[in-house]
């Protein structure tokens, strides 16, 4: 037999062998076997100090991600990756030998799992660090964002409810005690606590949660706040656990409440894990004097510098690269590194607890080409996804610029759905403090209301009666009860989504010392053991404290389930006599929202014919009383009355 012949059977000899071994794993049991002997085979290492963000997912429309690696020495060290799918684009050194930047490629074909990165360093060492790409549990699609069908209440978790006591002192942070009688200390709530009332916040009404930045600020003193971070991946272990995290994600989710994060994308904490040994030399701005521990310059806080045609350049750099106070260092998003690193975080963020918005505070600081890409990048993978973004300009010009759809002179385009609406805020306040007069009073919130055609999305600006860094709306109103009435129930009917700060269906106030933010966020009473009142249960409540909750809560449950208030045709009509009027109006739903300076008690209707209500019944939401629309109504002298055509 020639060669030829007995290498043409040797191959078929081969080939029926190699059918055949394969066949017999062609069947369901021997390929869980290949999975159980592939799962135990694979040895996870965590070798390397830092990796960040900690793990990622398969399946985004942006293929990238960067590794921010830290490790002594790391610089000089080869990196090896074999995973299908995952290719290595480049590696970037750092400033600092102890980074180094991977930028990997996630294909489109990646499966989830979990793979080894081994460094090889200079010595001939190795370590190695596993990596996990996780699959996403749900589509993009699916993250549905606030909008103006919700309420939302803001919350500072510190000062809410104390739900486990066991965390309140953390031995290796630096701030290491808790004092109630301290308004600038740590009194103990957390995410425990949350999650212990958020039958009280869907009783009220609420449809959505804000709680004030729930990650590490590892700072020496007045770290309840959570505004200095100093771990942007961690939660702070006084609040609770990345787990306790997802836990109230998941429980408010099973009551149709979103969660909404606080996130800081301007500045960190003085204490950040990096400020002892920064990746490159212009991680945050004015680093060169950080480092050399020279004088350090805060920002001008001339934020219209961001939109002042006229706007000098030194006056931009000292708005943008300024520090917002002293201990709380400017990151520098101009560094692309940087910018990647905070996108990266806030799509991890979302993914992780499944997020229905985020908050970014200090909006205008940062610079404002990065807030462009920071908000379109997350918009682009979460389409129908919400994020407010806090301008705290009086100026509906200004606020305006930085609502995404809105048509800039300087072509800025910012992909940001929904500004804070500070204008429209102080215009309400400012209409109930003054007294009628022809340019005083209500024509203040009727003027205000009609700068709406400024904006792109009026419906997506997100307006409030106070917040964590004002004072009370009752404060504002000088404790005036029925002033705080109207100012609420005109905020809850208007084309807005809104906010609504904890403790102020309590009627909380900082008159003792207004503006006091320690005082503003005040506890609320019985989230604490031995609490003498709780405003959970109303025992210990006054009457007048109990009369506003309810007042919130029956209208925040009609709010709730009102299309003419979410999506309806705002009508309103110049104030009159002391008295203004507005209507929202979808399909056969008009709710009617009066508001009342006078001692009169008999509105005359006839000025309000276009509405075509004549002779139809409308139903007091706030006290179950059925009128009929007719010539005239009767409606409550110094305070608010508010009407629906939806009969219970």
């Amino acid at each position: 037999m020639s060669i030829f012949n007995k290498m043409k059977n040797l191959v078929f000899i081969v080939s029926i062998f190699v059918v055949t071994f394969c066949s017999a794993f062609n069947n369901n049991p021997s390929e869980k076997f290949k999975k159980k002997m592939t799962s135990e085979s694979f040895k996870a290492f965590n070798e390397i100090e830092r990796v960040e963000p900690s793990n990622w997912w398969v399946g985004f429309k942006n293929q990238a991600l960067q590794l921010l690696v830290k490790e002594d020495n790391v610089y000089s060290a080869n990196i090896d990756i074999s995973y299908q799918g995952v290719t290595i684009e480049s590696i970037v050194k750092g400033t600092s030998p102890n980074y180094l930047f991977i930028n990997l490629k996630i294909s489109e074909s990646t499966k989830p799992g979990k793979f080894n990165m081994t460094f090889t360093f200079d010595n001939g060492e190795k370590k190695i660090q596993t990596y996990e790409l996780k699959a996403r549990t749900k589509p993009a699609e699916d993250y549905i964002g606030f909008n103006s069908s919700d309420a939302i209440y803001l919350i500072t978790p510190d000062r809410f409810s104390n739900g486990d006591e066991s965390i309140d002192v953390i031995s290796y942070l630096k701030e290491k005690t808790i004092n109630r009688q301290d308004d600038y200390a740590r009194h103990g709530g957390d995410i425990k606590g949350i999650i212990n009332h958020l039958d009280y916040i869907h009783d009220m009404g609420f449809t959505a949660i804000w709680p004030c930045p729930l990650l590490t600020n590892d700072m020496p003193s007045t770290s309840y706040h959570g505004y200095a971070m100093t771990d942007f991946y961690q939660v702070d272990p006084r609040f609770g656990t990345l787990d306790a995290y997802k836990e109230l994600a998941d429980k408010s989710r099973e009551l149709g409440i979103k969660l909404v994060m606080d996130q800081v994308v301007n500045h960190c904490g003085s204490e950040h894990w990096w400020m002892k040994d920064l990746p490159f030399s212009d991680w945050v701005n004015q680093q060169k004097s950080f480092e050399n521990q020279t004088q350090l310059k805060n920002s001008n806080h001339r934020r219209t510098s961001n939109q002042d045609t006229y706007a000098s350049e030194k006056d931009k750099h000292d708005m943008s690269e300024g520090w917002f106070v002293s201990a709380m260092p400017d990151l520098n998003q101009q560094n692309p590194y940087m910018a990647t690193y905070l996108i990266q975080n806030s799509i991890w963020w979302v993914e992780t607890l499944g997020l229905g918005g985020i908050r970014q505070d200090t909006y205008p600081y940062s610079d404002k080409t990065f807030l462009s890409e920071w908000a379109g990048a997350i918009m682009n993978e979460y389409p129908n996804f919400s994020i407010v973004g806090e301008e705290w300009s009086y100026n509906p010009l200004i606020v305006g610029y930085w609502q995404d759809g809105m048509n800039n002179k300087d072509g800025y385009k910012s992909n940001l759905k929904s500004p804070m609406d500070f204008p429209m805020q102080q215009q309400i306040v400012n209409a109930l403090n003054e007294d009628e007069q022809w340019d005083t009073g209500f024509v203040k919130m009727y003027e205000g209301l009609a700068n709406d055609f400024h904006y792109a999305s009026a419906k997506d600006l997100m307006i409030f009666p106070d917040n964590h860094d004002m004072s009370r709306i009752f404060t504002q109103l000088h404790q005036n009860i029925d002033k705080t009435k109207m100012a609420l129930g005109y905020i809850f009917t208007l084309p807005r989504i809104t906010q609504f700060y904890y403790g102020t269906e309590i009627l909380m106030s900082d008159a003792a010392n207004p503006g006091d933010h320690g005082l503003i966020r005040t506890d609320f009473p019985g989230g604490w053991k031995g609490d003498m009142v709780n405003a959970f249960t109303g025992e210990g409540l006054s009457d007048a404290q109990k009369d506003m909750q309810l007042f919130v809560k029956k209208l925040l449950n009609y709010r709730k389930n009102s299309k003419a208030i979410h999506e309806g045709k705002t009508i309103h009509f110049a104030p009159e006599h002391g008295v203004y009027v507005l209507f929202r109006i979808f399909e056969d739903e008009t709710v009617v929202v009066i508001l009342n300076k006078t001692s009169e008690s008999i509105l005359n209707l006839s000025r309000f014919n276009e509405l075509r209500l004549n002779s139809k019944k409308l139903r007091n939401i706030l006290n179950e009383k059925v009128i009929t629309w007719e010539d005239s109504i009767q409606i409550n002298p110094d305070g608010i009355t508010i009407f629906t055509t939806i009969m219970k």
